[in-house]
């Protein structure tokens, strides 16, 4: 029996703790029991105060001094906020513990050397709904599908020992609680959420992982070289075995054990990784059914049609003021990928998209509907620079992300309200499509921005592709293929000047009697009567045309 995530209920402070343990996370004061269900994770801004969710857990990045969290801690709650996160050492003095007390919120210490973007990842994932849960079935022991956390916990338990599950590139995807008993080779994996490459260049060396993938049962992993640093505990031994699905392996469990397992605790593993594999693999499942989910609200909400509203309500966001930002990735022209690579590459670059624009604002969202990435970034009624900040919103994404490709992103014109979202879209797509023929040459851009190329583009849709250039261009056009002159080039720089020779003729680098013969030249040859201001019109609309469709539109 299926039951939906509403049946279900969300993590709490307290589970989230025991989840991570104390590799990552403690408590610093306040009690976790009184907050409730976490309802978001959010990151702190001093200088941009963010939307709260009810109960949510703030990341207090760049929170040090003491008297700074305690004046934090009470504005959260006064906000309905369950607990703040911030960098550790952190020292619990009397105002700190008065102001956690009084507030109802517990600070919690963050490891040093682990990274915010990790633990936001994680906590994300803990806190959550999950997407379908089997409630008849014995195998999945009654976890949430795809929890790999609560998995990972009960492995530990049944071997005795701390776990971790990761994939095939050697990523942490789970944990269980007693890493404080593994070594520092672990707690490095934690804290990185990633073995660490000298350690996996170790493993390749000794074919461990060949070993691994070719056994059915668990395999016996003798202690990794010792550090240079000899205050570290010398390394642990491990078991460790594949986790496949059919003939795909989609990655390895890893327990910490003094010596090889028992035929009897071998076999426990073996049972327990057919069970990480059904929830690797529903995990992924379900993770596929939400992005379509997700892609067919936004595409509803974005339409402003009569189910926009209850999209919009379903999405998480209100009746409010938001910006629709459009993302999408071209090959270079030194490199063209294949369908595949470029498809992966979107669809990487959409879940980084969606995760960045939801640390901007707490009801944003964010889904890929074909080829193109669309967000909706929601601003507060006092904000008069929506536009600008939503510009900076993708730069700084385009920034922080990496991509062999090349992303562009297209920014809307501010919606009021949601019934607005569909004009937004479309400056966002028409802005897009500037971006992508190259002629703005930039990544980002409002439709504001690059309004002319915008309608240049629409313009040379309407004009059959045999008709430009025509009349007295065509006939220059032709002139300068025969005779192999510029007068098109001299043409077009006069016209860009407004008529000044003087300038007109230093962009071509030419002297300007030079120039003023070129330019009655091109008069002759065309029959331009250039006094005329219909036919200056005319032949500057040719010319940008020309130049559009010399460049490809993908």
């Amino acid at each position: 029996m299926l039951l939906p995530v509403t049946s279900l209920p969300r993590a709490s402070l307290g589970r989230v703790l025991e989840e991570l343990g104390t590799t990552l996370l403690d408590v610093v004061c306040g009690d976790v029991e009184l907050a409730g269900d976490i309802g978001g994770v959010v990151i702190y801004d001093p200088l941009d105060e963010p939307e709260l969710p009810s109960n949510a857990l703030v990341m207090g990045v760049g929170l040090h001094d003491p008297a700074d969290i305690a004046r934090v801690v009470a504005q959260l709650g006064r906000r309905g906020a369950a607990g703040l996160v911030v960098r550790a050492p952190v020292e619990a003095d009397e105002r700190l513990v008065a102001a956690a007390r009084g507030a109802g919120v517990a600070v919690l210490a963050f490891a040093r050397g682990a990274s915010w973007t990790h633990l936001t990842g994680m906590l994300r994932t803990l806190t959550a709904d999950s997407g379908l849960y089997d409630a008849g079935s014995d195998a999945f022991g009654r976890i949430p599908s795809g929890d790999l956390f609560a998995v990972a916990n009960a492995i530990a338990a049944l071997l005795n020992a701390p776990v971790t599950i990761e994939d095939r590139n050697s990523r942490l995807l789970a944990f269980s609680s007693r890493q404080e008993e593994a070594d520092l080779s672990r707690v490095q994996t934690i804290l990185g959420r990633q073995v660490p490459e000298q350690y996996t260049r170790i493993l390749e060396e000794r074919g461990v992982f060949q070993a691994i993938y070719r056994s059915d049962g668990p395999v016996f992993v003798a202690p990794l070289p010792r550090t240079d640093d000899a205050t570290q505990p010398p390394a642990l031994p491990r078991a460790a075995i594949a986790v496949r699905a059919g003939d795909e392996i989609l990655g390895t469990i890893w327990v910490v054990v003094p010596e090889p397992l028992s035929e009897e605790r071998g076999q426990a593993l073996y049972e327990a990784s057919k069970l990480v594999a059904m929830h690797m693999v529903w995990q992924r499942a379900d993770a596929d059914m939400e992005r379509r989910v997700r892609a067919e609200l936004l595409s509803t909400a974005l339409e402003s049609g009569p189910r926009s509203l209850e999209a919009v309500r379903r999405l998480g966001l209100k009746d409010e003021r938001a910006v629709v930002l459009a993302l999408t990735v071209v090959g270079s022209a030194a490199e063209s990928p294949l369908p595949a690579q470029l498809a992966t590459e979107r669809k990487r670059l959409a879940d980084a998209f969606a995760m960045h624009l939801s640390a901007m604002h707490p009801r944003a969202a964010a889904a890929l509907i074909g080829d193109v990435s669309y967000g909706i970034l929601p601003f507060p009624q006092n904000r008069q620079d929506a536009e600008e900040r939503a510009v900076l919103v993708a730069t700084e994404f385009l920034a922080r992300v990496g991509s062999r490709l090349r992303p562009l992103i297209g920014v809307g014109r501010l919606a009021p309200d949601s019934s607005a979202l569909a004009r937004s879209r479309s400056g966002a797509e028409r802005a897009l499509r500037v971006l992508r023929s190259g002629v703005a040459g930039r990544q980002v851009a409002r439709l504001d921005d690059v309004h002319v190329e915008a309608l240049l583009l629409e313009l040379a849709d309407l004009v059959p592709r045999g008709d430009i250039p025509s009349g007295p261009v065509a006939r220059i056009v032709a002139y300068d293929k025969e005779h192999q002159t510029s007068l098109v080039e001299t043409l077009r720089a006069w016209l860009d000047a407004f008529g000044d020779v003087a300038v007109a003729s230093a962009a071509m680098f030419v002297h300007p009697n030079t120039f003023r013969y070129r330019l009655r030249r091109a008069a002759e040859v065309g029959g331009v009567d250039l006094g005329d201001p219909d036919t200056r019109l005319s032949a500057m609309l040719q010319l940008r045309l020309m130049s559009i469709r010399s460049v490809p539109d993908d």
